[in-house]
Parts: C-alpha cells; sequence; structure tokens
C-alpha cells in the first residue's frame, strides 16, 4: 500500500494533489518543506512553523552526523523531542554534503548559490566502494561515511522518511563518470535498504534517489532502478542541468517514466524551490520539494513579493526603502505584514543585523511559498490548475485560492 493517497489528478498536466501518510502524521501534497538543517528552522522556533501551515521539515543527516552527533540526539528521544517539532521530519542522506566537498561547487551549482559556506571546508579523502572517507569541516578530523551510517544515522534521528545515500555529480563531469557513479548509488540503494530491512525503525519510510545527470538514458534507467525497489517513494537528485529549461525537461525524464513505472509512489524534488519552480514541479507531478531559499534569501535581507520579473524579490537592504512606511506586500496575512511593520524599519533592521529583522523577513517568505503550495493544491482539488498556475506566473498574489 502506497504512503500517498491521491486525491485528484489534474487533467492537463501530471499534477496530483494528496496526502502522504506517516509516523508523525499527514503531508498535504503538494508540499514544499522548510528546512531545518541543524535541528532547527534558522531563525524561528517549531510553533511558528505550524502556525504557517507547514506539516514537514527536513534534517540534515551530514551536520548531524558531525554535530551534535546522531548517539547523543538519540539520548534525547530522537530529532523530534530533540528539535520540540512533533510533526512528520525528513532527513537526506548525506551524500548532497559529502560529494560536495568533493566536486567543489556543486553544492552552489544545485543550490543556485554563491560559492561559500561550510559545505566548502572539508574534504574528500577517498571514494570507495565501501564508503566515503572525508575530512570533517568542523574540527579537521577524518570520517567516513558508508551506505550503512547513513541508515544507522537516519534510524538513530528517528526521521519519518529517510533518504538513501547516493553520489551527488554535479553537470560538469562526463558522461562516463556520471554511468559509474549511477551504478555505484544503484549498489548503495541496495545496501541502504538491506541495512533498514535489518535494523530500521518500524515506520521510517525510505525513498531511493533517481541519478543520472543530464543524460535521457541513464536518467530513465535510474528511474527504472528506483522505482522497481523496495523503496517507499522516489526522489530526484543530482544535477538537473545549467538552465530552467533543462532542469524542467530532466525531471520531466523521471516522472513521465514513474506515471508508467510507479504512479502511486510519492515523488520528491531534491533542492529545488524558486517559485517558477515549484509551479512547473507541481505540474510535472512532483509531491514534495525542499530548498533553503526562502529562509537563505530572507537572511540576506531579500523579501518574497509577487513580482515575476525580478524574480519574485525585493531588496529591502536598499536604500529607497528607509523612509518607506508600507509593509512588505499590502494584504499578506504573515506575521510581519499583518503586524503592520515598515520596509523602513526592516531597512534598519537588516542594515544593522538585528536578528528581528531577519526572523520577520523569513517568516514572510516562508508565508508566501506556503500561499503558493495551497493555491496549487487547491487548484489540482478543484480543477482549475492551468488557471491558477498562469495567475502565478503573471504575478498574481499567493492566497487565491483560499479566498475564492
Amino acid at each position: 500500500m502506497s504512503a500517498l493517497e491521491i486525491l485528484s489528478r489534474d487533467p492537463g498536466s501530471q499534477a496530483r494533489a494528496g496526502v502522504l501518510r506517516t509516523a508523525h502524521g499527514d503531508v498535504r501534497t503538494p508540499a514544499f518543506v522548510p528546512l531545518a538543517t541543524k535541528a532547527t528552522v534558522k531563525g524561528l522556533e517549531p510553533r511558528d512553523v505550524v502556525a504557517l501551515g507547514y506539516d514537514m521539515v527536513l534534517g540534515n543527516t551530514f551536520h548531524l552526523f558531525l554535530d551534535p552527533g546522531h548517539e547523543r540526539i538519540a539520548g534525547f528521544g530522537g530529532l523530534h523531542r530533540f528539535m520540540r517539532w512533533d510533526g512528520p521530519i525528513i532527513t537526506d542522506s548525506g551524500g548532497f554534503q559529502v560529494f560536495s566537498m568533493g566536486h567543489g561547487t556543486v553544492a552552489d551549482e544545485i543550490k543556485g548559490r554563491a560559492p561559500q559556506g561550510a559545505d566548502r571546508a572539508g574534504a574528500i579523502l577517498s571514494i570507495e566502494e565501501e564508503g566515503v572517507r572525508f575530512r570533517s569541516y568542523l574540527n579537521g578530523e577524518e570520517r567516513f561515511m558508508a551506505p550503512e551510517t547513513s541508515m544507522e544515522v537516519q534510524a538513530a534521528l528517528g526521521s519519518d522518511l529517510a533518504l538513501v545515500f547516493d553520489e551527488c555529480t554535479p553537470f560538469h563531469v562526463t558522461r562516463d563518470y556520471t554511468a559509474r557513479s549511477t551504478e555505484r548509488t544503484h549498489r548503495w540503494l541496495e545496501r541502504c535498504l538491506t541495512w533498514h530491512a535489518e535494523h530500521g525503525p518500524e515506520g521510517q519510510l525510505v525513498y531511493g534517489i533517481v541519478q543520472g545527470g543530464v543524460y535521457p538514458d541513464l536518467r530513465r534507467e535510474s528511474t527504472e532502478v528506483v522505482a522497481s525497489a523496495a523503496v517507499d517513494g522516489v526522489a530526484i537528485g543530482g544535477s538537473l542541468g545549467e538552465h530552467k529549461a533543462q532542469i524542467y525537461e530532466v525531471t520531466g525524464w523521471s516522472t513521465a517514466a514513474l506515471d508508467e513505472l510507479a504512479p502511486e509512489k510519492p515523488r520528491h524534488l531534491l533542492g529545488i524551490g524558486e517559485i517558477d519552480d515549484l509551479i512547473r514541479g507541481v505540474e510535472l507531478g512532483i509531491d514534495h520539494f525542499d530548498c533553503a531559499m526562502p529562509t537563505r534569501i530572507g537572511r540576506h535581507g531579500m523579501a518574497l513579493v509577487p513580482d515575476p520579473e525580478n524574480r519574485w524579490r525585493v531588496d529591502l537592504t536598499a536604500a529607497r526603502w528607509k523612509d518607506v512606511d508600507e509593509p512588505i506586500m499590502d494584504g499578506c496575512p504573515c506575521p510581519c505584514c499583518e503586524a503592520g511593520f515598515s520596509r523602513g524599519y526592516l531597512r534598519y533592521l537588516l542594515k544593522a543585523r538585528e536578528l528581528t529583522g531577519l526572523r520577520l523577513v523569513t517568516l514572510h517568505n516562508l508565508a508566501f511559498v506556503q500561499r503558493v503550495m495551497t493555491d496549487l493544491r487547491e487548484a489540482i482539488l478543484a480543477g482549475t490548475l492551468a488557471e491558477t498556475a498562469a495567475a502565478l506566473r503573471a504575478g498574481a498574489a499567493p492566497g487565491l485560492a483560499q479566498r475564492a
């Protein structure tokens, strides 16, 4: 029986709306999943995230493995109790972060960010069939992660949805390397599933990860392997291309194959979350997404607004806002706008690096994304996805579905 109950399918696309059943509750799909990388959604507490309407968050296996350690978190009763989040949690495999250190800017490439941060400070020492030996970015200590290690960490964390360990290859490697890497990812998939069958916590769902780079035959082969394995769902990972059209094309190869091979299994798109990407991803049949975008840009003073020409962003640190006594968005129901905090005040806080400013813009951005996802879900259920997607792409303020 599938963990995903599909309630409605859009006749004009691959989109579907449903409910993902997990050990800690239901997730309304399609859904965006905020990052709780280090056991926290940066700047917020769980009550904030729940109040914004989110059902699930994502914890980072790699970072929690290094600090504070999965054994310590298990001693607190698992990740849910440790961070006081009662709802569902996804944990990634750690593969993305490990291989980012070896491939230089793969994390930056896939996440669309500047080459900086902790992921670049460590180093891979060796990639072997058994696993990956690397140097910790925290203290230089040599560490080792195998498929079994990743599953052991995620079992100790007690997440509701665990991802298998994979090699995340970047766009710039050769086809031959991509093929060999994808084959190793498939072998690691089987090792993860074997470990989980023997030791995994009851009720923990496991998703396999499709790789294959930008090569249609490799993507198809990987999708077939993952879909036929004993997985509860399928995640689409790796470098999906160097521009949006290619990202959508590569994603579509996998979702089209999944429509044939495993139409009832839930699908996750890893690391993708720009507003236009969410709209297109839903049309392609993705059930849930994760991305650092809303929280990351919020901490840099960028707020999400219905302005497609400027990538749905406004820079609140710009000098033109210093005397503006208006909220980020008129009529926005988020805690920041509804309370009347002005762009002028937010600019002052952000320029002063006051934590209140970072928190308020983060709240606004996550509320904006949640309303986009609610609009898309409600539109699928109502049979109006084409109209809603067109309106959002044209710059309509999200929240139309709730007001209808």
